[in-house]
C-alpha cells in the first residue's frame, strides 16, 4: 500500500489517536494540529505536531502544507467554542482549496444527514435533546464539505467504544446498517483504508 503523507484534525481525541499511532505503523508521515502537544504525548520521526487552533486559517495552512490527504475527526467538546466542528471544517476547506490538496476524509455520526432512520429510537430522542446543538453543528459539517468540491469521502460511525481493532465491522450505503457499537480503532482502520479506495468517493458510508 502506498504511503502518504496526512494532514490530521482532532489527533488529541479517542478516534484521533487510533488514527495518529495506525498511520504511523503504516509507514504514513501525520501532520497534526493540536491546541496543546502535551495531550498527543506520542513521539515517532514521521509524526509533526503544529500548535495551534483550527479557527486559525494561518495554523490550519501549515498543518497541510506538503501533505496530500486530510482527514478530520473533530469533536464538539464543552471547552470549544460553538460551532467548532463546521467552522473549523469551513477553515480546512479553504485551505485545502487555497493549497490545491483533494482527498478529505471527514468522520461524522449515523443519525446525521440522510442516516437518521439508521439510529435507534432513544438516540433519535437525544438527538433532538442533549446531542441537539452537537448533532446541527455535524450536519452544517456535512454540508460544507459536499459543496467542497474536493474529493471527499465522510464516514458516519455508530456507536464509538475504546476497545481493540478487531477488523470485525460492517461498512457501507446500505440503510438497513443500524447503528451498534464500533470501536474508535476499527473507524481508524476503516477510515485509512479509504486513502486508497475510491469506493466511497462523495460518498458517506456507514461503519457499525
Amino acid at each position: 500500500m502506498p504511503t502518504h503523507c496526512l494532514a490530521l484534525f482532532g489527533a488529541t481525541g479517542g478516534t484521533g489517536r487510533q488514527i495518529v499511532t495506525q498511520a504511523l505503523e503504516a509507514g504514513h508521515t501525520v501532520q497534526a494540529l493540536v491546541r496543546d502537544p502535551a495531550r498527543l504525548p506520542i513521539q515517532h520521526p514521521q509524526l509533526h505536531l503544529i500548535t495551534g487552533n483550527v479557527l486559525d486559517p494561518d495554523a490550519v495552512e501549515r498543518t497541510i502544507t506538503g501533505t496530500d490527504a486530510v482527514i478530520v475527526t473533530l469533536g464538539n467538546t464543552a471547552n470549544n467554542p460553538d460551532w467548532i466542528v463546521s467552522e473549523g471544517t469551513r477553515v480546512i476547506v479553504a485551505a485545502m482549496q487555497k493549497l490545491g490538496v483533494r482527498r478529505l476524509i471527514v468522520i461524522s455520526s449515523l443519525g446525521v444527514g440522510d442516516s437518521r432512520d439508521q439510529v435507534p429510537a432513544f438516540f433519535k430522542v437525544l438527538m433532538k435533546t442533549v446531542l441537539k446543538k452537537a448533532m446541527e453543528d455535524k450536519e452544517r459539517q456535512e454540508q460544507i464539505v459536499a459543496a467542497s468540491g474536493l474529493d471527499w469521502t465522510i464516514v458516519r460511525p455508530g456507536g464509538l467504544t475504546n476497545g481493540p481493532r478487531t477488523g470485525r465491522y460492517r461498512a457501507g450505503l446500505d440503510r438497513t446498517l443500524v447503528a451498534g457499537q464500533v470501536s474508535r480503532a476499527d473507524v481508524a482502520e476503516f477510515v485509512l483504508r479509504q486513502l486508497d479506495d475510491r469506493t466511497y468517493l462523495h460518498k458517506a458510508p456507514a461503519i457499525t
